[in-house]
């Protein structure tokens, strides 16, 4: 058998990546569905811009072919042997200098002289060698160069027969790739700004979705709150399709828990009407039989009634506990208990205060009658002229709020060593006084079985002050 320590349960195991799940549903569906679309978007931008690019530049290829052959048909030779021509591209740049938009017609042969050139080309712009960058089999080239302002061009040069006599003549046509660059950047622009904002309206329109959608979960969870503080028996209401069986299969649940409640009650009723005549018989047999047997009859008869009525109670209270919350109002059961045990004190000053707000106990009227009708009948009965009985709310215990009821009295107190002796089942400090010592012990039992907590100390009128703190329903 291994050593090593288990796991407790119902604990999730820590991860570092424990951010990337959520536990919020609509969190968790709102990011991934954020997150992909904004991937979704970028891809799509990517993709558009990359087939603009691929237009655009095909385009502009386009142009400058177009614009080359315009040229080669516009220029001749004259009988002298030079370059003549008034060649008109119908594109204003090419007179405007410095546009980076030129054309040029250089002779090759020998037997071919002059030079043309647009208006707008100011400086000679180099060509790359032809074998660096030789010529298709369309006798064109393309490659990139730069113009006289800095500007970058994209050049399409041909090299073209003219006449019979073979002369050659070098033609080039320059485009301002730039203005390109500039056209794609600002395509590109635009196509972020109105991307990003259709992905902020489909985001701000998709959570919007999400929540909506959710919304029916956000009132089951209602309704079963509900329940769970005893304002309802069941889940009411119209549910979407979708969560419509799972609401019908809470309410069998409720239903069920309520009915195995009833069946367990009636089951303590019945063994405890049971077990009464024959311990009663028991009980008059032992007195009728006197001396020392009828008394040690009667000692453990009553005995085995206390039990019976203790272990019935608290397997009556574990079946009410975990299921649906009761709710009962606190101010009315102390002021009720206040008037009787006034009644049989007359001696007593009984004073109680109640607080401004209600208090609502989690739990039945019946348990709470029976902590605070024993509480108040040990004060009454060892107390010599004050009861003080007081109710506040208490310290919160795991998430859940509680409420205090204190009673103290003026008589002579408990010793602390011998504070824990009187919550045990009974024990009892003083024979002189009648009793059976149980009624500390039953209180101390209900507590326990509620999830509460009781405390004895000394009293600031001189006797015992106990605390009780009890769990508050919502």
């Amino acid at each position: 058998m291994s050593d090593a320590p288990s796991k407790p349960e119902g604990r999730r195991p820590s991860t570092r990546l424990g951010w990337l799940a959520p536990r919020s549903l609509a969190v968790r569906v709102i990011a991934f569905s954020t997150i992909w679309a904004i991937v979704a978007l970028i891809v799509i931008s990517t993709i558009i811009a990359a087939l603009y690019r691929q237009t655009a530049e095909r385009g502009f290829a386009s142009l400058l072919s177009a614009h080359l052959f315009n040229l080669i048909g516009s220029v001749g030779v004259s009988p002298d042997g030079r370059l003549t021509g008034s060649p008109d591209l119908g594109d204003l740049r090419f007179s405007r200098p410095g546009s980076g938009w030129y054309w040029s017609v250089e002779p090759v042969s020998g037997n071919l002289s002059g030079e043309l050139q647009s208006f707008s080309m100011t400086g000679a712009i180099p060509s790359p060698g032809i074998a660096d960058v030789p010529f298709n089999a369309s006798f064109q080239r393309e490659y990139a160069a730069a113009g006289p302002g800095g500007e970058a061009l994209q050049v399409i040069e041909s090299e073209f027969v003219l006449d019979a006599k073979n002369r050659v003549a070098r033609f080039r046509v320059m485009g301002n790739r730039s203005e390109l660059e500039r056209d794609v950047h600002a395509f590109e622009w635009q196509l972020f700004v109105y991307l990003s904002l259709f992905g902020i309206g489909m985001i701000a329109i998709n959570a919007v979705a999400i929540l909506l959608g959710l919304r029916p979960l956000a009132r089951v969870r209602e309704a079963l709150a509900k329940v769970r503080e005893g304002t309802a028996q069941r889940l009411g209401g119209s549910f979407p399709t979708e969560i419509e069986p799972l609401a019908k299969e809470t309410n069998a649940l409720i239903e069920n828990n309520r009915r195995i409640v009833e069946r367990s009650r009636t089951q303590v009723g019945n063994l405890a009407h049971s077990l009464k005549t024959p311990l009663a018989v028991m009980l008059n047999e032992g007195r009728a039989l006197g001396g020392d047997r009828g008394r040690l009859i009667v000692d453990q008869a009553g005995a085995m009634q206390g039990q019976l009525e203790h272990y019935l109670q608290r397997a009556r209270i574990a079946a009410q506990r975990d299921s649906v919350v009761y709710r009962t109002p606190v101010t009315p059961i102390l002021q009720r208990m206040v008037r009787v045990m006034a009644k049989l004190g007359n001696r007593l000053d009984i004073g109680f205060s109640p607080p401004a707000m209600e208090v609502i106990f989690a739990g039945e009227r019946e348990d709470l009658e029976e902590i605070v009708g024993n509480l108040m009948e040990n004060a009454v009965k060892w107390g010599r002229s004050r009861v003080a009985v007081s109710l506040a709310a208490g310290e919160p215990r795991d998430g859940q709020s509680m409420f205090a009821i204190t009673i103290e009295d003026d008589g002579p107190g408990i010793p602390e060593d011998q504070a824990r002796e009187v919550l045990k089942r009974g024990r009892r400090l003083d024979e002189s006084k009648p009793g059976t010592g149980l009624g500390l012990a039953i209180v101390s039992d209900l507590v326990n079985e509620y999830g509460g907590r009781i405390s004895l100390s000394r009293s600031r009128m001189g006797g015992l002050k106990v605390a009780v703190e009890l769990r508050t329903a919502d």
